[in-house]
Formats: C-alpha cells, structure tokens, sequence
C-alpha cells in the first residue's frame, strides 16, 4: 500500500489528530482541570480550522474512492466554521451539572460525525459514500439522547435510529440496483454504464437513492419526524443537525446525481427533484407557520431551506454548486444566531415558544438583536446574507433556461413570501408586543456571547459583501458568489 496517499487529505488526518488529543485529555487528565474541556476542545478546533483553510493537493486516492479538490476543500472549511460555532456556543452548556460527567463523550462524538461528514463529501465511490454516512449519522443518535434525564430526548433518540435505518435500508436496495445495473460503485464506472441503460430498474435506483439520502437532508416526504428530533434533542445538537448534517449531505448529493445519475438527469430524476423541491419548501413554510415551539418552527424552517438548497443541485453548473455552497455558509451563520439565542434562554428558564419572546427587547436587547438579525437572514431580507443567498440559488437554477426552471423558481419566491411572514412573528413578539416579559434580564456566558457576535456579524458582513460584489461584477457563470470553484 502506498501511504503517501494519505498526504491529500490532511484535512480529516487533522481532525484524527484533533479527536486523539480530545481523548487523550479527557482520558488522563485530573479531575480539577476537566472542566477546562470544552474551552481546550474549542480552541484546539479553532487552529484546526484556521489550518483547514489552506488549500490541499488535488488529487485521487485509494484507487479512486477519495477525492480532494478545490470544491471538496472549500465544503470542509465550510462546515468547520460551523462546528466551530457549535463548539463555542456549548462551552457553558457542556459545564453544566447534568452533562458535565459525559462532556467528554460529547466532543468525541461531534468530531467522529464530522469525519464521516468529510468522508461523504470527498467520496467518489458509493461505498465509501455509506461508510462516511453511517459513521456521520449512528453517533448522532446517542448525541439525541445526550440529556438522558430528559423524556424527550430518549424519543428524539429513538425516532431518529428509526429513521436512520429506513434510510440506511433504502439507499443500500438503490445501491444494489445500481450495481446491478453497471456492476461498480466507482462514480464515473457508474455514469459511463448507465447513459445508455434507461431502464424501469434505473428509475427505482435513483428514487431509492434519492429517498435514502432524503432522509438525511429532512426533505418532504421523508420529513416526518424531523421536528420531533429537532424538539427532544439538545438545543447544542438540534444546532448541529440543522446546519452541519444538513450541508454535508447536500453537497455530497450533489456530487452524486451529477458525477453518477448526471447522464440521465433530464430522463430519469429531473422531474422526481422537480417534485421533491416544490414539496419541501411549501410544505416545510406552511407548517412553520402553525408552530408555537421555537426548536419546532426553526425544524420546519431547516426543511424549507433545504428545499432551497436542492436548487442548487437543479442549475447542475458551476454557478449552481457555488451558489449552493454560499447557501449553505450563509445558513450556518443565520441558523446557529438563532439557536444561539434560543440556548441562552432555554438554559436559564426552560422557555422556547414564541410566546414567551413576547417584549424580549425589554429585557434582553443584544438577544432581541440577535435574533432579529438571523430571522431577517433567513427570511432572504436585503441587505442581508440571506437575501443573496436565495439569489445566487435563483439565479444558478435560471441558467439552465429550462421552461419549468422558472415556475419552479417563481413557486419558491411565492414561498418566500410565506416564509417572511412567519419570520416576522417571531420579530414582532420581541419588538412590538407590549405584553409583560415573561424572560428576565439574563447574563449570558462569554462563550454564547462571542458565538452570537460572530453570527450577528457573519450575516451582515456577508451581506454588505455580497451586494458590493453583485453591484461591480453582476452574475455570471464564472464570477456570481464571492468564490469560484470547479468539480
């Protein structure tokens, strides 16, 4: 075996090295210095990802089933902004009584998910693929549980194994029709045989793989027990699930229909996604509107914006990917605002409905703030990051001049319309009800306030950015959002 392949993905060495050093201090160090753990873990996190920013070798390793490229790189650091995130949002929460004893475990299960996560965006064979979304996905379920002394949380466990494995069970039957279709897992063995096999047997495989990681991303109708998980998990997983799974699993469906089923796009899943986006975003907006439950309404906002994410994968061009891409570090700093402000009350007074955010301004402004900020974001109001997110996606989506292109984008606009007007109600019981705070004055830790400054100025300085950039250059394929990067 030759190890120099080892070389090209020193991105997922370091995390081991990073997961090793965490065991290690949790494992050996004396009782007195544990509760410097969380802090320890964050900070190793961070230089991590500073060095994760640094670009790699391209390359192919392991007979193919592994690829680093500027994409897969940029997906990477991606998602490590946004487990750094995590990381310093649950400092305070990872201290505190009843999960201090396992705060080890917790860290060491977050980062051996996100090295399946790596693993699933630079696969380029499905086995490796599955490999990387089990090792992602079956820690998760004992992160769901993590409140053990909380009912809740062993339902969200449970729903979410049970999930898991009908998922699980799905994609593996759609991956071994395509096997039996082509006879390999290698992405490109798969999409030179099957060009030419348009077959009942290759539309089963791709709704099965679409179905299986449909599960995954939370998109209609595989969305059933989403808001029950988001709701009975910890507020510092939920944040997890709803950003870091969600991306993860995105661009590696991406890099799936297009690198395997791309041949076939226009006859075989063209229409099924077509189907599949219009479901997820009216769907997931019409039921956000009904919730009262914060950690419900932002689990029903997740499966609206994943609908908005798979208009990236619709574009199938560079312009697609990289709006997408956008999208999804856009969201992290939006999402991760939101649940930041939601832990901080939650922690201090058990109270997450809207309800009970009514004159919160009053009591709390930098909270108030903050989360108006992330609402404004994710309703896609100028001039914030959100609105140019949604725009790049639109604008990646128009560009393959399809007819039904523009009455799919013009349905997702009529959602965000919707999805405004739910945004804003959580806006209005914190600004403009005048009932009696029910949420008293709160003194928040270090840790949550520097996560929510780095959400609050992620939005808008992305924002300002982003409008600067469209004013000068427009959109274009090769120059719409702040980089541009192949697959």
């Amino acid at each position: 075996m030759d190890y120099s392949q080892f070389l090209i993905m020193p991105q997922e060495i370091g995390l081991l090295v990073v997961f090793l050093l965490v065991f290690i201090y949790d494992t050996f160090m004396p009782d007195r210095c544990q509760k410097a753990l969380p802090t320890f873990t964050t900070a190793l996190f961070g230089l991590y990802t500073v060095f994760s920013f640094f670009p790699v070798h391209s390359g192919m390793a392991f007979a193919g089933m592994f690829e680093s490229s500027d994409a897969t790189w940029a997906m990477k650091a991606i998602l490590n902004v946004g487990m750094l995130l995590v990381l310093l949002q649950s400092i305070k929460w990872a201290n505190s009584e009843f999960v201090a004893v396992r705060r080890g475990e917790f860290y060491e299960l977050l980062l051996l998910t996100l090295f399946g996560m790596f693993l699933m965006v630079s696969a380029r064979n499905m086995l490796l693929f599955y490999i990387g979304l089990e090792t992602a996905s079956l820690p998760l379920a004992a992160l769901a549980a993590f409140e053990k002394h909380h009912y809740e949380s062993h339902e969200a466990a449970a729903k979410y194994m049970f999930t898991a494995i009908f998922s699980s069970a799905i994609l593996l039957l759609g991956m071994s029709f395509v096997y039996g279709l082509a006879g390999s897992f290698d992405y490109m063995t798969l999409a030179s045989a099957l060009s030419d096999k348009h077959s009942a047997l290759l539309i089963a495989a791709v709704a099965f793989v679409i179905a299986g990681v449909g599960f995954k991303l939370s998109l209609v109708p595989f969305h059933l027990w989403t808001a029950d998980v988001y709701q009975g998990a910890p507020t510092a997983v939920t944040s997890y699930l709803s950003v870091i799974s969600k991306g993860s699993a995105a661009f590696a469906f991406l890099v799936i229909l297009v690198q395997v089923f791309g041949t076939v796009y226009a006859e075989v899943w063209k229409w099924m996604l077509y189907a599949i986006i219009i479901l997820t975003i009216t769907i997931g907006n019409l039921f956000a509107v009904r919730q009262r439950n914060l950690k419900r309404f932002l689990a029903f906002s997740s499966i609206s914006q994943a609908g908005y994410i798979m208009l990236g994968i619709v574009g199938a061009n560079v312009l697609g990917m990289t709006s997408m891409m956008y999208y999804i570090l856009v969201y992290i700093f939006s999402n991760l605002g939101a649940f930041a402000v939601i832990a901080v009350i939650e922690r201090q007074t058990d109270k997450v409905t809207i309800d009970d955010y009514n004159g919160l301004f009053k009591t709390n402004p930098w909270l108030a703030f903050t989360m108006m900020i992330a609402m404004f974001s994710l309703a896609g109001i100028p001039p914030f990051a959100g609105f140019f997110s949604k725009f790049f996606v639109f604008a990646g989506a128009l560009k393959t001049g399809d007819t039904a292109i523009y009455i799919l984008v013009l349905i997702a606009l009529i959602n965000t319309i919707i999805s405004l007007y739910y945004y804003l109600l959580v806006v209005k019981a914190m600004f403009i009800r005048q009932d009696e705070c029910t949420i008293p004055t709160l003194k928040s830790h270090w840790s949550e306030k520097t996560g929510m400054i780095l959400c609050a100025l992620g939005i808008i300085f992305i924002g300002l950015v982003s409008c600067i950039y469209t004013f000068l250059n427009g959109v274009s394929e090769n120059s719409s959002a702040l980089f541009n990067i192949g697959m």
